[in-house]
């Protein structure tokens, strides 16, 4: 596709947007509640959220996770330690992420410090996945190179026969984002966009509204 069609694309966002009094003053209730209502909407995998880290000299990456868990503590995901992002929030432990549901013309930004899971907690998640799931968890170097499709399924067979599906890797488990800024965006005509942003102050929450 050339670069003039794709400088032409765009869509017109003609939704009710978002205002001051609807958005509270806790953004994890609303956050909840945006969550449940694109769940509801039918929109295909609700939870797919973008996570960027950071090298200690700041080099960035990102790449596609589910969200599996958010309360008032944080955001959930769950990889292996070792993979490229598990290296990256060992040297630098922080992280910002984002869910985009455009068929509502939202999204939600979620920045702040990462922390490892308690390892009971990713214990109850890995028994809680498929089993071909936690056979791949075991068996795959995530972010390594393989000599190819045939390594992967030779590992995989190989975990499988070892009975791996049992027990959690010891290298592989849960983080969570602690939020100190959360922002919400939605679409509104024009591309005046409304931006609600919530900055954690000590226990509590500071709101302001940020021009699109």
């Amino acid at each position: 596709m050339a670069n003039d069609e794709l400088a032409r694309m765009r869509t017109e966002y003609a939704r009710s947007g978002l205002a001051d009094e609807d958005a509270g003053d806790d953004p994890i209730a609303l956050a909840q509640t945006w969550l449940a209502e694109v769940v509801a909407a039918g929109v295909h995998e609700p939870n797919a959220m973008a996570l960027a880290t950071a090298t200690a000299d700041a080099a960035p990456s990102v790449r596609i996770v589910l969200l599996k868990g958010l309360d008032e503590h944080g955001a959930v995901f769950f990889t292996n330690y070792e993979s490229r992002k598990g290296r990256e929030l060992a040297e630098n432990p922080r992280a910002a992420a984002v869910l985009l549901w455009h068929p509502l013309q939202r999204q939600v930004r979620i920045e702040g410090p990462v922390e490892r899971l308690d390892p009971a907690e990713s214990d109850a998640y890995f028994l809680a996945r498929p089993e071909g799931a936690r056979i791949s968890a075991a068996s795959s170097p995530q972010s390594r190179v393989v000599d190819g499709r045939d390594e992967l399924e030779r590992r995989w067979a190989e975990a499988e026969a070892a009975g791996a599906a049992e027990r959690r890797p010891d290298g592989w488990g849960g983080y969570r984002i602690v939020p100190e800024v959360v922002e919400f965006w939605h679409g509104r005509e024009n591309r005046l966009h409304d931006r609600i942003r919530f900055t954690r102050s000590g226990d509590r929450w500071e709101r302001d509204r940020l021009a699109p």
